[in-house]
């Protein structure tokens, strides 16, 4: 309370100290001058002159304090001039300075998260570029040449536009892709959710990639033997989706005679947890947060020769998300990587045997 007052007092106090000794003063020798005598009243006007000398002064200085507080509010825009007392600025200037000094703090995290957005936009629209001037510009070519005279050439023209055609069904995939990612973040993509069986879900899904799988001899397959059904409810055509993605990531990147395994276990009582785990080449812990960004490939050469739109992972989170579940990744280079994401189980799903 002390320091409070004096913070908002000390300068009217001592100016009015000052202003009445120099009157007090005044009086004193022009009394004495003239013979008269310090009496009673004389005292009372020394002390009614300092009081209003005191509030004369605490009322000017805290309205020129305060005016120009409020300016500074005003100009600079951080702060609410119209919620501003003028108690607040005379009795504690410290006010001021901490919200000038949060302003600042936030104002400097804002631009350094939009210099990290700005980075993220270039590196996005470097990478959209070159995914799609890649087949442009392949068809382009091909397209020229047999404008150029090859398309005479019977066996050339096939040749040519099969190829055209290919960078075309590619520039449609990536196209397709970013429609989907753009559904799913704007809400716009409905989720039909259903009860299904998602150990046969995941051996459709190796069925589907069993020659793919075999090009680079690499097994497929559960860690145990699932005898019973497990039933989770979701979209089946986007959880199909998911576990594609994610075997074909597993494939593509993984040692060659090596094994992509899959596991389903309880995880909570109304969740399981499926995981994706392959022995390939692994993930650099630096790389292991930007996995799931669009067109981030960890891979920094750019080759293509895995195809692909590098949009595989991003559209991953997107469903997982969609499902308002989890997606999670675990990685040791030069040791493999493990894809893993929850699901909600069925009302009746029976209960799941983990052991071997």
């Amino acid at each position: 309370m002390a320091k409070k007052f004096k913070r908002s007092y000390k300068f009217a106090i001592k100016t009015s100290l000052y202003i009445t000794l120099f009157l007090s003063v005044v009086l004193a020798g022009f009394a004495y001058f003239t013979s008269g005598f310090l009496t009673g009243p004389f005292f009372a006007f020394i002390f009614i002159t300092y009081l209003v000398c005191f509030f004369i002064i605490q009322y000017r200085v805290e309205h020129f304090i305060y005016k120009r507080i409020k300016k500074i509010y005003d100009n600079v825009s951080l702060l609410d001039s119209t919620t501003l007392q003028p108690s607040q600025v005379t009795t504690d200037m410290a006010t001021l300075t901490r919200e000038v000094e949060k302003f600042t703090k936030d104002k400097k995290l804002e631009i350094e998260t939009l210099k990290v957005r700005e980075a993220y936009r270039k590196e996005f629209m470097g990478n959209v570029s070159h995914e799609l001037k890649t087949p442009l510009f392949t068809v382009q070519g091909y397209i020229l040449t047999l404008l150029d005279g090859a398309m005479k050439d019977k066996a050339v023209r096939k040749k040519y536009l099969q190829r055209a055609s290919k960078g075309v069904e590619r520039l449609i995939y990536i196209v397709r892709d970013l429609d989907m990612i753009t559904k799913l973040e704007a809400g716009d993509l409905h989720l039909e959710e259903e009860d299904f069986n998602i150990v046969e879900l995941v051996q459709g899904s190796f069925d589907l990639l069993e020659m793919k799988a075999a090009k680079k001899n690499i097994t497929l397959t559960f860690d145990i033997e699932y005898e019973e059904p497990i039933w989770v409810n979701a979209d089946r055509d986007r959880i199909q989706q998911v576990l594609t993605n994610l075997i074909v990531n597993s494939i593509k990147y993984g040692k060659e005679d090596g094994t992509t395994e899959v596991s389903i276990e309880n995880l909570i009582k109304n969740k399981v947890i499926v995981r994706v785990t392959d022995n390939g080449e692994g993930i650099e812990k630096e790389n292991l947060p930007r996995v799931f960004e669009r067109f981030y490939r960890v891979d920094k050469s750019g080759s293509r020769k895995e195809g692909g739109s590098g949009l595989g992972l991003s559209i991953v989170k997107h469903i997982i998300e969609a499902h308002n579940e989890k997606i999670y990744v675990e990685s040791v280079f030069g040791v493999g990587s493990e894809f893993s994401f929850t699901l909600e189980k069925s009302k009746d799903l029976p209960e799941i045997n983990t052991e071997i």
